[in-house]
């Protein structure tokens, strides 16, 4: 994305929070599919069109470091659009995974060879290992994200089963996440599903579980390693003001991307407070 319209605007207007545009957090690198320390931002699509999906990559690529083809979506699209949506996100540095809940069909289809096999060809560079749907052991979860490696695709995992009103068991994420960061996974998602209602850190009404949160960072080996979803905007805000502009944030909707960017910078009125500049001994005037 050309970048040169931006200059024109302040540094302090572009990014109030000094840590979406400092080099020092880095930015999306094109080559190897990855960001430094900058907050990841994760997409669901669910069946964009090739316009409106290459409308959104040319407005807001810069902000998208990964790409989730929901669900079982990737297999219903004629090959040639699917490989042009591949292809595009991955020209600008966008890390492409189909959705867990195909892998889980793999598995229970008993074709994961041939899944990795189809994977590798149309040129996805990620995988998501998950278990919302089907049963899986601690083992056969190790095995495919031992796989993805060896494959050459990034992995995330995901903990938290599909089903209406399951929540999130603190232990059972943290002793999860250990074992499947051993394994190699890079990542580990913290299940909402796309609507964020009733189910994981979300309540009925779609709010945060902020005990249960707590519960979740006292717990784990690393909450730096954990990609929350949160379809919603009142989740989003919650979970950037209390863990800051640079937590990982997933299942976000496409047309979405620039509003949740504005909220890590403190651009909204949501989390304008992340972009409050703190006064200097500069600032005071002092009386002797």
């Amino acid at each position: 994305m050309n970048n040169s319209l931006r200059t024109f605007w302040p540094v302090e207007i572009c990014d109030p929070s000094g840590l979406r545009e400092n080099p020092e957090h880095g930015k999306k690198n094109y080559e190897t599919f990855g960001v430094m320390e900058r907050g990841m931002t994760m997409i669901i699509d669910k069946g964009l069109g090739r316009n409106m999906f290459s409308d959104v990559i040319e407005t807001a690529s810069d902000y998208i470091d990964c790409l989730k083809f929901g669900f079982g979506t990737a297999p219903l699209y004629q090959t040639e659009i699917l490989l042009y949506k591949i292809n595009l996100a991955k020209q600008y540095g966008i890390t492409v995974m189909p959705g867990g809940t195909l892998l889980e069909t793999a598995v229970q289809q008993d074709v994961v060879s041939s899944f990795f096999n189809t994977i590798s060809r149309l040129g996805f560079n990620s995988i998501e290992v998950s278990d919302g749907t089907i049963e899986m052991s601690r083992k056969k979860r190790t095995e495919l994200i031992r796989e993805g490696k060896q494959r050459g695709f990034r992995v995330f995992t995901e903990y938290g089963k599909k089903q209406s009103g399951s929540l999130i068991d603190a232990d059972k994420l943290a002793y999860t996440m250990d074992a499947d960061l051993e394994a190699g996974a890079e990542f580990i998602t913290v299940e909402a599903r796309e609507s964020g209602i009733g189910i994981g850190i979300f309540d009925k009404d779609g709010e945060c579980r902020e005990e249960m949160i707590d519960n979740i960072i006292e717990t784990v080996p690393d909450a730096s390693k954990l990609l929350w979803e949160a379809p919603l905007k009142q989740q989003q805000a919650m979970l950037l003001r209390k863990f800051g502009s640079n937590v990982h944030l997933g299942n976000i909707q496409p047309t979405e991307v620039l509003a949740l960017e504005t909220m890590r910078r403190g651009l909204r009125q949501d989390t304008f407070e992340l972009g409050v500049k703190e006064p200097s001994a500069d600032d005071f005037c002092y009386i002797i």
